[in-house]
């Protein structure tokens, strides 16, 4: 009675339908130093988007800031867009932040926190990550981001995705 309990428990749960992504909040971000803005959808079915939430007086993101950029240039070339916003930061600030961790991925300002607040981002480093689809399929607070990314990005970027 037990085993065929369990074998429908276990039919049950197969033929359950997973439970897809939640679609991500599309954005538009003004770049620092830059006329054009970032738009999210522009991304859908192109890229794969990583998008870190940071500030130049938060001493995590500052730790973590030269792993960000070995991600960004390791995982760009296979289609992945890391997008830095500086949340409660001056453009100077911001400027200086990536200018000292050599970041060369687009970076823009969001000081009112409408960005974040979309993402229900709760402090700093927080980063997502979306899909080529427009699915939300990570968030990450804190300082994990570095040691939890390359296991997220790389089933996204696998040839045939």
């Amino acid at each position: 009675m037990r085993r065929a309990a369990a074998a429908l428990l276990l039919a049950l749960a197969a033929a359950a339908p997973a439970r897809a992504a939640p679609v991500a909040p599309a954005f538009t971000l003004r770049l620092l130093d830059s006329r054009r803005p970032f738009d999210s959808r522009d991304a859908i079915e192109k890229k794969v988007l990583v998008v870190r939430f940071q500030a130049s007086w938060c001493k995590p993101c500052a730790r973590e800031a030269p792993e960000i950029e070995r991600l960004y240039a390791r995982y760009k070339p296979l289609g992945v867009e890391v997008v830095g916003v500086h949340v409660q930061d001056t453009a100077a600030d911001a400027r200086r932040f990536l200018q000292e961790y050599k970041a060369t991925y687009p970076a823009g300002l969001d000081p009112r926190l409408k960005i974040a607040n979309r993402f229900g981002v709760t402090g700093t480093p927080y980063t997502v990550v979306i899909s080529r689809a427009g699915r939300l399929v990570a968030r990450i607070p804190g300082e994990s981001a570095v040691s939890r990314l390359p296991g997220i990005l790389d089933p996204l970027t696998a040839p045939g995705r």
